[in-house]
């Protein structure tokens, strides 16, 4: 039997976001993975394709974003594609958590917390597009 597999392509509109945590949620609802996991993925899923969507494009042309889920043993596994800027979300600053709200340079806290809930980031450029790559341990177990 093969594993559990979601193929999903949007265009870079922000209007799409809904559509991919409604696919999300029901591709792990069938796979039996926790809705906490589902949330994160969400969350992380909704971080990078904003920041895609928003700052990726030089032109105001539509492109296309694709995003693969699939289970790979105990991980799900979100790779995302798309022909933005280059930009190596895994060599990006810092975000600022140490300091006051005051006194923090907005930016990258987004960025930071997909750190924070994946359990693996990776970042490739293949073929003039940026590959993203996050793994999240599941437990379909509870």
């Amino acid at each position: 039997m093969s594993e559990p597999h979601l193929s999903i392509r949007v265009v870079n509109d922000l209007k799409e976001l809904a559509v991919v945590a409604e696919r999300v949620d029901e591709f792990c609802g069938q796979c039996e993975i926790s809705p906490t996991i589902a949330y994160q993925v969400n969350l992380s899923l909704d971080e990078l394709l904003n920041n895609t969507i928003s700052y990726g494009y030089a032109d105001d042309a539509q492109h296309e974003i694709q995003i693969d889920l699939s289970i790979d043993g105990d991980k799900l596994v979100v790779r995302i594609e798309d022909d933005a800027k280059q930009f190596d979300l895994t060599d990006a600053a810092s975000a600022d958590t140490d300091s006051s709200l005051e006194d923090r340079t907005p930016g990258g806290l987004g960025i930071f917390f997909v750190h924070q809930m994946m359990d693996s980031v990776s970042y490739l450029r293949e073929n003039n597009k940026n590959v993203v790559v996050l793994g999240k341990k599941i437990d379909t177990s509870d």
